[in-house]
Protein backbone atom coordinates (compact mmCIF):
# COMPACT_ATOMS: atom_id res chain seq x y z
CA UNK A 1 0.00 0.00 0.00
CA UNK A 2 1.24 3.47 -0.49
CA UNK A 3 -0.11 6.82 0.45
CA UNK A 4 0.83 10.44 -0.25
CA UNK A 5 0.31 12.96 2.61
CA UNK A 6 0.17 16.65 2.43
CA UNK A 7 0.49 18.99 5.62
CA UNK A 8 -3.00 18.98 5.15
CA UNK A 9 -3.46 15.26 5.59
CA UNK A 10 -4.44 11.56 3.65
CA UNK A 11 -4.78 12.66 0.04
CA UNK A 12 -4.44 9.77 -1.97
CA UNK A 13 -3.19 6.55 -1.50
CA UNK A 14 -2.90 2.99 -3.60
CA UNK A 15 -3.32 -0.87 -2.31
CA UNK A 16 -3.03 -4.35 -2.99
CA UNK A 17 0.14 -4.09 -5.71
CA UNK A 18 2.92 -6.50 -5.35
CA UNK A 19 5.85 -3.74 -4.52
CA UNK A 20 6.86 -0.16 -4.03
CA UNK A 21 7.28 0.45 -7.62
CA UNK A 22 4.38 -0.38 -8.94
CA UNK A 23 2.66 1.93 -5.84
CA UNK A 24 4.91 4.30 -7.19
CA UNK A 25 3.57 4.30 -10.60
CA UNK A 26 0.21 4.17 -9.52
CA UNK A 27 0.29 7.05 -7.56
CA UNK A 28 2.05 8.70 -10.44
CA UNK A 29 1.91 12.56 -10.31
CA UNK A 30 0.65 13.37 -6.92
CA UNK A 31 4.36 12.27 -5.93
CA UNK A 32 5.21 15.62 -7.90
CA UNK A 33 7.93 17.06 -5.67
CA UNK A 34 7.01 14.51 -2.58
CA UNK A 35 9.55 13.32 -0.74
CA UNK A 36 9.83 9.82 0.63
CA UNK A 37 9.43 9.50 4.42
CA UNK A 38 8.60 6.40 6.65
CA UNK A 39 9.07 8.21 9.48
CA UNK A 40 6.24 10.66 8.64
CA UNK A 41 3.95 7.18 8.10
CA UNK A 42 5.36 5.10 10.41
CA UNK A 43 2.30 5.06 12.74
CA UNK A 44 -0.50 5.36 10.10
CA UNK A 45 1.71 2.23 8.56
CA UNK A 46 1.23 0.75 12.12
CA UNK A 47 -2.60 1.80 12.57
CA UNK A 48 -2.82 -0.07 8.83
CA UNK A 49 -1.53 -3.59 9.78
CA UNK A 50 -3.21 -3.19 12.87
CA UNK A 51 -6.33 -3.42 10.66
CA UNK A 52 -5.11 -6.41 8.37
CA UNK A 53 -4.72 -8.38 11.29
CA UNK A 54 -8.31 -7.83 12.65
CA UNK A 55 -7.37 -5.35 15.20
CA UNK A 56 -7.83 -1.96 14.12
CA UNK A 57 -11.12 -1.36 12.91
CA UNK A 58 -11.53 2.63 12.93
CA UNK A 59 -9.64 5.63 11.22
CA UNK A 60 -12.29 8.41 11.59
CA UNK A 61 -9.80 10.19 13.20
CA UNK A 62 -7.16 10.23 10.82
CA UNK A 63 -7.66 13.87 8.68
CA UNK A 64 -7.78 13.76 5.30
CA UNK A 65 -6.75 16.70 2.51
CA UNK A 66 -9.78 16.62 0.24
CA UNK A 67 -9.46 20.17 -0.61
CA UNK A 68 -9.88 19.17 -4.48
CA UNK A 69 -13.03 16.67 -4.46
CA UNK A 70 -16.22 18.44 -5.01
CA UNK A 71 -19.13 18.43 -2.27
CA UNK A 72 -20.95 15.88 -3.12
CA UNK A 73 -18.16 13.40 -3.61
CA UNK A 74 -16.65 15.00 0.12
CA UNK A 75 -19.63 14.51 1.54
CA UNK A 76 -20.07 10.27 -0.05
CA UNK A 77 -16.46 10.25 1.41
CA UNK A 78 -17.47 11.44 4.92
CA UNK A 79 -20.44 9.42 5.08
CA UNK A 80 -18.41 6.06 3.88
CA UNK A 81 -15.91 6.70 6.61
CA UNK A 82 -18.86 6.57 9.46
CA UNK A 83 -19.87 2.83 8.33
CA UNK A 84 -18.57 0.68 11.31
CA UNK A 85 -16.36 -2.39 11.14
CA UNK A 86 -18.19 -5.63 9.87
CA UNK A 87 -21.34 -3.54 8.37
CA UNK A 88 -22.31 -2.17 5.02
CA UNK A 89 -24.11 -0.10 3.45
CA UNK A 90 -26.11 0.62 0.16
CA UNK A 91 -25.20 3.17 -2.37
CA UNK A 92 -28.66 4.61 -1.78
CA UNK A 93 -27.68 5.15 2.23
CA UNK A 94 -24.51 7.14 1.44
CA UNK A 95 -26.31 9.16 -0.99
CA UNK A 96 -29.35 9.81 1.70
CA UNK A 97 -26.32 10.81 3.83
CA UNK A 98 -24.67 12.71 1.53
CA UNK A 99 -27.37 14.96 1.36
CA UNK A 100 -28.53 13.91 -1.84
CA UNK A 101 -31.45 10.91 -1.75
CA UNK A 102 -32.10 10.34 -4.98
CA UNK A 103 -27.96 10.32 -6.17
CA UNK A 104 -27.40 6.26 -5.69
CA UNK A 105 -25.69 6.53 -9.11
CA UNK A 106 -23.66 10.04 -7.83
CA UNK A 107 -22.25 7.74 -4.57
CA UNK A 108 -21.75 5.07 -6.38
CA UNK A 109 -19.20 7.42 -9.01
CA UNK A 110 -17.69 8.89 -5.71
CA UNK A 111 -16.59 5.41 -4.54
CA UNK A 112 -15.29 4.82 -7.80
CA UNK A 113 -13.17 8.06 -7.34
CA UNK A 114 -12.25 6.91 -3.75
CA UNK A 115 -8.25 7.90 -3.86
CA UNK A 116 -7.47 6.64 -0.22
CA UNK A 117 -8.56 2.87 0.47
CA UNK A 118 -8.95 1.46 3.50
CA UNK A 119 -9.09 5.03 5.58
CA UNK A 120 -12.44 5.50 3.30
CA UNK A 121 -13.63 1.98 3.31
CA UNK A 122 -15.60 2.02 0.39
CA UNK A 123 -15.56 -1.82 0.17
CA UNK A 124 -18.07 -1.95 3.05
CA UNK A 125 -20.69 -0.02 0.07
CA UNK A 126 -22.85 -2.16 -1.59
CA UNK A 127 -25.82 -2.25 -4.07
CA UNK A 128 -29.70 -2.14 -2.31
CA UNK A 129 -30.18 -5.46 -3.04
CA UNK A 130 -27.21 -6.84 -1.65
CA UNK A 131 -24.61 -7.39 -4.40
CA UNK A 132 -21.45 -6.14 -3.90
CA UNK A 133 -21.36 -3.82 -6.78
CA UNK A 134 -17.92 -2.22 -8.33
CA UNK A 135 -14.90 -2.23 -7.07
CA UNK A 136 -11.22 -0.80 -8.15
CA UNK A 137 -9.42 -3.35 -10.82
CA UNK A 138 -12.57 -5.00 -12.18
CA UNK A 139 -13.05 -8.79 -11.41
CA UNK A 140 -9.89 -8.46 -9.10
CA UNK A 141 -11.09 -5.49 -7.32
CA UNK A 142 -14.76 -7.72 -6.54
CA UNK A 143 -12.30 -10.71 -5.17
CA UNK A 144 -10.44 -7.98 -2.90
CA UNK A 145 -13.32 -6.59 -1.81
CA UNK A 146 -15.31 -9.99 -0.57
CA UNK A 147 -11.83 -10.66 0.54
CA UNK A 148 -11.79 -7.45 3.00
CA UNK A 149 -15.64 -7.73 3.82
CA UNK A 150 -14.92 -11.00 4.72
CA UNK A 151 -11.65 -10.33 7.13
CA UNK A 152 -13.91 -7.85 8.68
CA UNK A 153 -17.46 -10.25 9.07
CA UNK A 154 -19.31 -8.46 6.64
CA UNK A 155 -19.84 -11.54 3.88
Amino acid sequence: MGLVITEKGVRSGTMALSSPDQCIMELGHELDGAEQSSRHLAKLRSRIQQYFAGKRTDFSDVVLDLEDAGPFQRAAWEATRTIPWGETRSYQWIAAYAGKPRAPRAAGQAMSRNRIPIIVPCHRVIASDGRLGGYGGGASGLALKRRLLSMEGAV
